[in-house]
């Protein structure tokens, strides 16, 4: 008997293994008892997260602002002035000062490092909130 449960996407962008594991450990199968299971699509280039999300069926991204070579804040800027429809982004940025930027990235959540996992899966479950009530992204 096969299960049929909903499941939510989530595209992980780093070029750092290390740092795609603490976010898949943080937000694990299910990051709120009231949301779906997760699967997860783990990205390490920029070109490789747009072309993912340019596919479809990505329901919420969280993008590394200290990846190299390209950071998570300007990637999140691209993806919502070039992608239809885009999800939710959360960037993981370096340090609590830079949260103002994600003003510029257009990110509707930040966490700094180092990343603690509940900080991680309270952002992650509720943009996962946000998009299966259908409130659009920031655009």
């Amino acid at each position: 008997m096969s299960s049929t449960e909903p499941t939510m996407t989530i595209l992980v962008y780093s070029d750092d293994r290390a740092t795609r594991e603490q976010v898949r450990l943080a937000v694990g199968r299910r990051p709120a008892a009231d949301l779906p299971k997760v699967e997860f699509v783990e990205v390490a280039t920029p070109a490789v997260v747009i072309r993912t999300l340019d596919a479809g069926g990505i329901d919420v991204a969280v993008l590394d602002g200290e990846a190299v070579p390209e950071g998570g804040m300007s990637l999140a800027r691209t993806i919502k002035e070039e992608i239809y429809n885009a999800p939710p982004v959360l960037v993981l940025i370096g340090r609590p000062q830079d949260a103002w930027l994600a003003t510029w990235s257009r990110a509707e959540s930040v966490v700094s490092h180092p990343l603690e996992p509940i900080a991680v899966a309270d952002a992650v479950a509720d943009l996962m909130r946000r998009r299966a009530s259908g409130v659009p992204a920031t655009s």
